[in-house]
């Protein structure tokens, strides 16, 4: 996609939005707003496509949380044993 266009940023989310939620055919809504019905449709799967990026790194952020969670408790376990093991040891240094 080219870095500058005739259409503000606004205008593009406000028409997907429209064309979304039209029970009209897509070129009659892009019809309506004067743009060509291949832009619009270039924008809607575009921000189709955003989306899904979003939510599948949505996904990728909960598993990773998940993953971490579970080194965290772990980690805890490792360190409970460790503690034990010294406070045995420096007991049996006192005998």
């Amino acid at each position: 996609m080219s870095g500058s266009s005739k259409y503000p940023q606004e205008f593009r989310r406000e028409a997907v939005a429209l064309a979304r939620s039209a029970s009209r055919p897509l070129a009659q809504v892009a019809r309506e707003l004067g743009v060509n019905h291949e832009t619009l449709r270039t924008w809607v799967r575009a921000a189709d496509r955003a989306e899904s990026a979003a939510a599948s790194g949505g996904d990728a952020a909960e598993r990773e949380l998940r993953a971490l969670r579970k080194r965290v408790a772990e980690l805890e376990k490792e360190k409970e044993i460790l503690r034990k093991a010294a406070a045995y040891f420096a007991q049996e240094m006192d005998r």
